[in-house]
């Protein structure tokens, strides 16, 4: 069965998109911990980072890094920390923070935006892509 990942990346449900390569897709996560927080993944689907092959793993993380840039370059924060958890989804994902205190990287505090700040918002990270 298809992961929710999987069904943002087909377009099943919708997202406010950041990047897609080929083999990597970026959202904004819905449930973000500070402005900006970033979702990325791979499009093939699978379970635990350190089950990807060398090539998609080195691949994401390239992806990733593109992104975090974007991200500095239109969010205002101390810098953008990366996690990986894995937890809540059986779908490897990168999780990409903007940071203004450590507050932000522990999943406790999460910031609220409207429909049209996630819109700005990824639009300007993207057009930075």
């Amino acid at each position: 069965m298809a992961t929710i990942f999987t069904k943002i990346i087909k377009g099943e449900i919708p997202c406010y998109k950041i990047a897609e390569t080929d083999k990597y897709f970026a959202f904004l996560d819905i449930n973000p911990n500070s402005k900006g927080h970033t979702l990325c993944v791979p499009k093939k689907e699978v379970d635990k980072i350190f089950d990807l092959d060398e090539d998609t793993y080195n691949g994401l993380m390239s992806f990733s890094r593109k992104v975090a840039k974007a991200i500095e370059k239109v969010v205002d924060c101390e810098r953008v920390g990366l996690t990986v958890i894995g937890l809540e989804v059986p779908h490897v994902h990168v999780h990409l923070i903007p940071l203004h205190t450590m507050e932000d990287a522990r999943f406790t505090t999460k910031a609220s935006l409207t429909k049209e700040e996630f819109e700005r918002l990824s639009e300007a990270i993207s057009s930075n892509f």
